[in-house]
């Protein structure tokens, strides 16, 4: 990443493209239930100052905390989300760009895979989002600080999200903003979603790959397939 970053202005390609990297380890990656989503939004939506005042991010740490634990969206996509990308009626989100830091500034680029993709909105994260899109411009971002700010990965973080995640008991567990995309992924296995859709969903370039990350998690299907083929083997040679 760091040798793709030097690419055009400080080398011309990267030496390292195509080099296959390890495979992360179940032990990396953290699973959130429901109620722990829930208790980490709450806790990020009430932060205040040392002096008491609302902390900078608080109007939005809420529902986008819900966005990044239900839709899979890396938090530089969600950072660069804007108004116009967001159809509340349809729910769903359309994925065009994502922030990167470049000299200390936010540019926008196309998201990690190089490609766009639409992601749905559960239906109870509609009221959520409604607030921070209703009446406004569609260029504008849907998440930005109380003064009106990009929020920025390493400040959001460190300010706001290691706060929420100690009030809300989670602390110990490792957790991070990205770490939310493998909570989204769990939760839609768990929900039956395929890994077609869980690929779609959080923006994979293959199938392969979120098999390799979570594979895991698909429940074994095995016995169910083994009976199925045998009901029908049986109903051939009973006809």
């Amino acid at each position: 990443m760091v040798l793709e970053w030097c690419v055009p202005r400080r080398l011309p390609v990267n030496p390292a493209r195509g080099v296959p990297l390890p495979k992360p380890s179940e032990a990396e990656h953290v699973y959130l239930d429901h109620r722990q989503v829930e208790a980490l939004a709450d806790a990020a939506g009430s932060l205040r100052t040392k002096y008491g005042q609302i902390a900078a991010a608080a109007n939005i740490n809420r529902p986008l905390i819900l966005l990044l634990a239900y839709t899979g969206l890396r938090f530089n996509e969600a950072a660069a989300l804007r108004v116009g990308r967001v159809d509340l009626d349809r729910r769903r989100i359309r994925i065009v760009t994502a922030f990167a830091e470049v000299e200390g500034k936010l540019v926008e680029q196309s998201p990690k895979t190089g490609k766009s993709r639409t992601v749905p909105i559960p239906a109870s994260l509609v009221a959520e989002l409604l607030p921070l899109v209703r009446g406004r411009a569609e260029s504008d971002l849907v998440f930005t600080t109380k003064r009106g700010s990009e929020v920025r990965l390493r400040n959001w973080r460190n300010r706001e999200f290691g706060k929420a995640v100690k009030a809300a008991g989670l602390d110990g567990l490792g957790l991070t903003p990205h770490k939310l995309r493998h909570t989204a992924a769990s939760l839609a296995i768990a929900a039956g979603a395929d890994v077609k859709v869980v690929q779609a969903m959080l923006g994979h370039a293959t199938a392969t790959m979120t098999l390799d990350r979570y594979g895991h998690l698909f429940p074994d299907r095995l016995d169910e397939v083994a009976e199925a083929m045998d009901a029908a083997r049986l109903r051939v040679l009973a006809a």
